[in-house]
């Protein structure tokens, strides 16, 4: 994967949460992944803001790197999985998980 592809996919999901007022606290990379560490309103769901993130991005990932896309997903406009992971902060500090987030990759 390229550097300009791997920036794409840490700005687009930006570029959505802004439209719903989230608010990325930290965002970083892995091969196969990304951890985020997200504030959002109690009136939005959780599952709500990661389907806004995986559809936003697969369309402009997929609109902007087609050729490369194709080669490794073999059905078309594939991007995410369809799980994900989420939980809230409570006996931890939110510095010991802003230095685990920006500890992966």
């Amino acid at each position: 994967m390229s550097k300009q592809m791997s920036d794409d996919i840490k700005q687009f999901p930006y570029e959505i949460c802004q439209k719903h007022k989230v608010t990325i606290r930290y965002m970083e990379t892995d091969k196969d992944h990304i951890h985020y560490m997200i504030e959002v309103e109690p009136t939005m769901s959780v599952n709500r803001i990661v389907n806004q993130i995986k559809s936003y991005t697969t369309y402009y990932i997929w609109k902007k790197y087609p050729n490369y896309l194709r080669k490794q997903f073999r059905k078309e406009h594939t991007f995410w999985t369809d799980g994900y992971f989420a939980c809230s902060v409570g006996n931890i500090s939110e510095e010991m998980l802003r230095k685990y987030i920006e500890n992966q990759g």
